[in-house]
């Protein structure tokens, strides 16, 4: 396994905060039962749809005090107009698109249209995961109805599927047995993973550090595909649901492309719009976690302010990038409490960001370009024995 690095944060709004010390952390696990009811709470949005808690278990003391202090300063409330008004900016976006295809009709202007509807697509996602966390409502009938209309007829993605999935990574993130995200790519994040790729796999680990970047392309179709697997699989609770609007999603989307454009340009319009809307949804989804600390084993080894702040990264905020990214670059906050509303994870951070620094737990902050930069040399130094292995005819190192 890799072995993991330590990162200095700088920068508080107060002045310059470092928080720096080792990678347990100085948190400990304890079971008494306000520790779980407030665990319970923060973790409200992580739930499969029956709507079982999944990550009240494992709280630390730590991470009570801390839940109390955001808890008594209101930010686990919902936030209603706030999510009225992104729901409207979302349909007035995808509305614009829709307009402006139709207007301009048979023609090569319309890239740009290809272009925007994929990033209307990616803003889309935010509303299906914050509905999914139950950020956005607690009622479990509002929150399905936003997400299976954003996921599945805005974007072709099986909305009862990421959801399961989902709450999986929330509960163990970067852990090589328990964490589904981790283990579904190609790319490798620890040399354990390499015997498990084959064929042309071994050759895209191989340059990871730049194909996982390239590959994003494709990032959309395959959450498309994995869709129709999910579904045709029996691995959704609403097969029937799902297919209809997926499917209903389809003809009206190629009905409208094929009839108002021509054929070449067509295409060309689908192709652009889905690589856009894959290429957001890669970089947006890339910095969270990957090149952050990982583990392995059958059980969980980090308790859940641990396995939430060490394997998070936060990206600087400010309001482009705030609005880019959907609240998740505010990683750290989210997975601690992924039933807070977007809108209060601003506030959120500076508590968390202090109570990290006093209690000497790594909180991991970057700006944009930073991220990426980390994401790719982290890529590349796992591939490296690869690599040399493939150069030079000698065996990979034990592993």
């Amino acid at each position: 396994m890799q072995t993991p690095h330590k990162h200095t944060t700088t920068g508080a709004e107060a002045g310059t905060v470092t928080t720096t010390g080792t990678e347990a952390g100085s948190a400990t696990t304890t079971g008494t039962e306000a520790e779980a009811t407030t665990a319970s709470e923060a973790g409200a949005g992580v739930r499969g749809e029956a709507g079982a808690p999944l990550a009240a278990a494992g709280a630390s003391a730590t991470f009570a005090e801390l839940a109390r202090q955001v808890k008594a300063e209101g930010l686990l409330e919902l936030r209603p107009a706030y999510y009225l008004g992104r729901l409207t900016l979302n349909t007035t976006l995808l509305a614009a698109g829709l307009t402006a295809f139709f207007l301009i009709g048979d023609s090569w202007w319309q890239i740009p249209v290809a272009l925007w509807m994929g990033l209307c697509g990616a803003q889309s996602s935010f509303l299906w995961h914050d509905a999914g966390h139950k950020a956005m409502f607690r009622g479990k009938r509002a929150s399905a109805a936003v997400g299976y209309l954003h996921a599945n007829l805005v974007n072709g993605v099986s909305y009862g599927w990421w959801l399961h999935h989902h709450n999986r990574h929330h509960s163990h993130p970067n852990h090589l047995q328990l964490d589904p995200d981790i283990g579904r790519r190609t790319a490798i994040f620890d040399l354990s993973q390499y015997p498990a790729r084959h064929g042309t796999q071994r050759l895209i680990v191989r340059y990871q550090s730049v194909l996982f970047f390239v590959l994003l392309v494709l990032e959309s179709a395959k959450m498309q595909r994995t869709a129709v697997k999910a579904i045709a699989g029996g691995l959704t609770r609403r097969p029937a649901l799902e297919s209809t609007l997926i499917l209903t999603r389809l003809a009206l989307y190629l009905g409208a492309v094929f009839t108002v454009l021509s054929p070449v340009l067509a295409v060309v319009f689908v192709v652009v719009q889905q690589a856009t809307l894959g290429v957001y949804f890669g970089l947006l989804f890339a910095p969270n976690h990957k090149g952050m600390r990982i583990r392995g084993g059958t059980l969980e080894s980090l308790d859940w302010l641990e396995r939430q702040v060490l394997t998070s990264r936060n990206i600087r905020p400010g309001p482009l990038t705030d609005f880019l990214y959907g609240g998740l670059n505010y990683q750290i906050e989210h997975h601690l409490f992924p039933a807070m509303p977007r809108k209060n994870l601003s506030r959120a951070r500076r508590l968390t960001r202090a109570y990290c620094a006093q209690r000497g737990v790594p909180y991991h902050e970057v700006s944009l370009w930073s991220s990426y930069s980390e994401i790719a040399t982290y890529l590349h130094k796992v591939s490296a024995p690869i690599r040399h292995s493939h150069r030079t005819g000698t065996p990979l190192p034990d592993q």
